[in-house]
């Protein structure tokens, strides 16, 4: 019988990647173009004005039904019972070790009826299999192969997308919402979401409509460019966000991911609740910090941070070279000691120490 897993996926935008020249790699099982003409272009596009985002192999999970809701409080960490229809909100799941299956999206459709779970796609058949096991009775379904998806970002984003979604307006959404509609005559979902720090939106659409969709944004006088994975990651370190399997895993607490602010242990009960909040009253061991190099160097995953007299202090999660500040940056767990801003840590960069600092984060400020 053949490998049915030899081959990666392909979005359906990948024809459109080729022919835009797109330099194609294997991402969580995916092909997906790692860059067009360039990173740093890529990069700048996006934070002065328009950069366009093929997401369409993040996994799309739906929970429906009477106990929609109650399946929901259960497998995450924030409080679902706190949207209404058209809202949306970052949450996590817990597995039952006190660490994290997924950081994921949750959008109200309807208010404790239908909701839509949008996932990483390096773990969208772990996340279903997971929700299934652990259901309070919804109907959970995986819609990942109906939609195809598009993350458009920047400063003129929002603009481009009143033109395109009229009579919709982008521009009156607030952060964090969600709207139905149609793009000729495919279903879409408009949301104020997004990986970059910059303001946008991410469209859900049917599959066959996405190639549709992508070439009228980049039709338009906009002007908007085509963005790769490269400078997707870049744009996220410099906001913090984390990434999962860099930042979270399995392992991670929450809390020393700096994610306390998407857990409601006050509000409700969750999978593991007792575990995950008695780490952060222990005391945590390891803290997610920002750092910027003092010394020439850029950082990459995996390398050790080491104090000054070469004791291992953690590791770095995520590194690159800032496009915007025209510098190194990186985000790493180190011990709780070394945590605070503006403490002398150092890189391990193949046998030498770099110096380094903690800074605050984000490391760019998040437009207005």
């Amino acid at each position: 019988m053949e490998n049915l897993n030899s081959a990666p996926k392909k979005t359906p935008l990948h024809d459109e990647h080729v022919r835009l020249g797109g330099r194609i790699v294997d991402f969580a099982g995916w092909a997906m173009p790692v860059q067009y003409e360039g990173l740093k272009q890529e990069h700048f596009a996006t934070r002065t004005n328009i950069g366009l985002f093929d997401v369409s192999h993040m996994g799309e999970i739906r929970v429906k039904g009477p106990k929609a809701l109650e399946t929901l409080q259960w497998l995450t960490t924030n409080d679902v019972s706190k949207l209404e229809k058209g809202q949306a909100q970052y949450s996590l799941l817990p597995n039952d070790k006190g660490g994290l299956v997924d950081d994921i999206y949750v959008y109200c459709l309807e208010k404790d009826a239908d909701y839509l779970v949008c996932v990483n796609a390096s773990n969208s058949d772990k996340d279903f299999a997971w929700m299934v096991k652990n259901n309070k009775g919804a109907d959970i379904t995986n819609e990942s192969a109906l939609w195809g998806q598009i993350a458009i970002q920047g400063p003129k984003a929002v603009e481009l997308c009143d033109a395109i979604f009229a009579p919709i307006k982008v521009s009156e959404m607030k952060r964090n919402e969600i709207k139905t509609g149609t793009f000729q005559n495919f279903k879409i979902m408009i949301a104020t979401t997004g990986y970059t720090g910059e303001n946008g939106c991410e469209v859900f659409i049917e599959a066959a409509g996405t190639a549709k969709l992508w070439n009228a944004l980049l039709a338009h006088p906009l002007q908007a460019k085509p963005v790769g994975l490269g400078a997707r990651d870049s744009l996220r370190t410099e906001m913090k966000f984390s990434l999962y399997g860099n930042e979270i895993d399995d392992t991670t607490n929450p809390y020393e991911a700096g994610l306390g602010w998407v857990i409601k242990p006050a509000a409700k009960d969750f999978m593991n609740k007792a575990q995950i909040v008695a780490a952060k009253e222990n005391g945590l061991k390891r803290k997610l910090i920002g750092f910027k190099m003092l010394e020439r160097g850029i950082p990459r995953q995996g390398y050790a941070m080491k104090s000054a007299d070469g004791q291992k202090i953690g590791s770095v999660t995520s590194g690159t070279h800032s496009p915007t500040l025209d510098e190194p940056v990186g985000i790493a767990y180190v011990d709780s000691a070394f945590a605070a801003e503006g403490t002398e840590i150092f890189v391990d960069i193949r046998g030498k120490l770099v110096k380094a600092t903690v800074v605050k984060t984000p490391f760019v400020a998040k437009p207005q």
